[in-house]
């Protein structure tokens, strides 16, 4: 008989999920599942996002934990579900988000004994390792909550990832008195040395030309980065560092980082300092992108040392914690070159500049995009060619949680990723509004979630470029495989009916001298808006896009 005191497995791993300050959780219900989810439900204090896919899910979950800088959740069933989630949590992974995956697993009499159960997977923990941070198994109903704590602990330490757990369903729905202590662990902080950053203060008091290069590692680093900028030391981020330093700041180069005028400019440096980033061969030209000497890092990963680039120096250490040390002692010692910063500035004009230039009459649409954004905005990007040219640089964001793009490369990830990204601005209260780039090609692989959107009223405007085609694929075949054109033309939806019959909004756009009157209207009022740009009547780039970028790519022009 059930004590009144009892609760289950998964109702007490629900009530720790609300300790850890998460708001809202997204997932696919299942049999292998419900136990929790019958909790948040029961209990009414996780809004539970109905993803119409798991692949959908997680990467809701990404951009939940991307753009509020807490914990996203996802749960999937076990078996087939969990491994239909594995490419967003590849992303989750190369994007380092603290990511909880909760997935089922058969009863644990049956488990590991390959009797064909159903749901079952074979060794389904080691495929789960290889796509997360870590990976558990709940293997007792008195260890639950401890491998629970475990695992929300691991994702949020620095270096952080997502990390999953599978929980056999005779575990989730035993009966348990309710933890008293259902309190989060807590979470080290790498703490740098007094000795590694007098070293780094001196090396760096040398440097008239310095720059700071700014990842996603430092994206709460924020107060120690201005600290630094008002001592004339200038700045360039990554893609995923984007919005640490308000892009309208002249002092920054934005994510404007292997630009050649850029690269040129570079060379005028004396010093650089590397903070959280990996430097991606995207965005440093496989690795060959010359960067300033003496170069030096700061990471809370130790084995980011030597990573990609030799490092003249390298403290381990949390990057607030690096650059208020750094900050503390550069205090007044600075003596920067008086016409650095206007150097700075016409380096970062001129890439600028050369990008506007390639856009064609794009640049027109951004420039629209930009005066009835505002300020206060999600931007998530899918890969599209788009994003490669502008979305990923050119459109300015002033909030280092206001970036969200698919980071691994994997196509079609992007509206899922707004809709995460729209539902943590509406638990977290920001009011903020989520605009989602995509292109048609990726976005027909999750075309599912747009139910999800509009069933959720997602508050998002999604700027869907159709040209009825893979595009980049298609440069990349006229520039490297003969202009033969192959398995690129894609049968497109008509997205007027099939919005009607979703009941959501839409309108298309054929000619960009409307394309302000359009979005204005669609910010008129909350919930889904997509936004549908006809490439085909407006025209190509005036620059193609064939790829990332490399050292000796010289840029292929458009022809008629």
């Amino acid at each position: 008989m059930r004590n009144e005191n009892q609760v289950t497995v998964g109702a007490a791993i629900a009530a720790f999920l609300e300790q850890c300050d998460v708001k809202a959780a997204f997932g696919v219900i299942s049999i292998h599942n419900m136990p929790i989810l019958d909790a948040f439900a029961i209990r009414g204090n996780i809004r539970f996002v109905m993803a119409r896919g798991e692949a959908g899910a997680a990467n809701m979950a990404d951009a939940y934990a991307r753009t509020t800088g807490g914990l996203g959740v996802c749960l999937t069933s076990t078996g087939t579900a969990a491994g239909n989630a594995a490419g967003a949590m590849v992303e989750a992974l190369t994007a380092g988000t603290p990511l909880l995956h909760l997935t089922g697993q058969i009863e644990t009499p049956y488990l590991d004994q390959s009797l064909a159960y159903i749901h079952e997977a074979p060794d389904q923990l080691t495929m789960l390792k290889a796509i997360s941070k870590a990976a558990f198994r709940v293997r007792s109903v008195d260890t639950a909550i401890s491998t629970i704590k475990l695992a929300v602990q691991t994702a949020l330490t620095a270096p952080t990832g997502p990390v999953s757990v599978e929980i056999p369903i005779d575990i989730q729905s035993a009966l348990i008195n309710m933890p008293a202590d259902l309190s989060p662990l807590p979470v080290p902080v790498a703490k740098p040395s007094a000795q590694a950053l007098d070293e780094l203060a001196e090396r760096f008091a040398k440097a008239r030309r310095p720059m700071l290069w700014l990842g996603g590692g430092a994206r709460h680093a924020g107060e120690q980065v201005r600290r630094l900028l008002a001592m004339g030391i200038g700045v360039v981020t990554s893609t995923q560092g984007r919005g640490i330093v308000p892009e309208d700041d002249e002092r920054s180069l934005g994510a404007f980082n292997l630009n050649k005028p850029v690269e040129q400019f570079y060379q005028s440096c004396d010093a650089m300092l590397v903070v959280g980033s990996r430097l991606r061969g995207n965005e440093t030209l496989k690795y060959e992108l010359k960067l300033p000497r003496p170069l030096y890092r700061a990471d809370a990963d130790a084995t980011a040392e030597g990573r990609c680039y030799p490092s003249d120096y390298f403290v381990c250490g949390d990057s607030e914690l690096v650059l208020k040390g750094l900050a503390d002692r550069l205090e007044g010692r600075m003596q920067v070159d008086p016409a650095f910063a206007a150097d700075l500035a016409a380096a970062r004009n001129q890439a600028r500049a050369q990008l506007v230039d390639g856009l064609g009459p794009y640049s027109s649409l951004v420039e629209q995009l930009q005066a009835l954004a505002g300020k206060d905005f999600n931007w998530v990007r899918d890969v599209t060619v788009s994003n490669s040219t502008w979305g990923n640089r050119h459109l300015q964001i002033f909030s280092p949680r206001a970036g969200v793009h698919a980071l691994g490369g994997g196509i079609g990830q992007g509206l899922a990723m707004g809709i995460g990204a729209a539902v943590g601005a509406a638990e977290t209260a920001r009011g903020r509004k989520t605009f989602t780039l995509a292109g048609d090609g990726g976005f027909i692989l999750n075309l599912g979630e747009l139910a999800t959107a509009v069933q959720e009223q997602a508050d998002m405007v999604i700027i869907l470029m159709n040209d009825q085609g893979y595009g980049v694929i298609k440069n990349i075949q006229d520039a490297a495989y003969g202009g033969r054109r192959c398995y690129v033309d894609l049968h497109t939806p008509d997205y007027a009916q099939l919005s009607q019959s979703l009941g959501l909004r839409h309108a298309k756009v054929s000619d960009l001298k409307d394309f302000s009157a359009v979005l204005d209207g669609a910010l008129g009022e909350s919930g889904p808006f997509l936004l549908e740009v006809d490439m085909l009547s407006i025209g190509s780039f005036k620059t193609i896009f064939a790829g990332p970028p490399v050292n000796d790519a010289k840029p292929v022009k458009a022809t008629v």
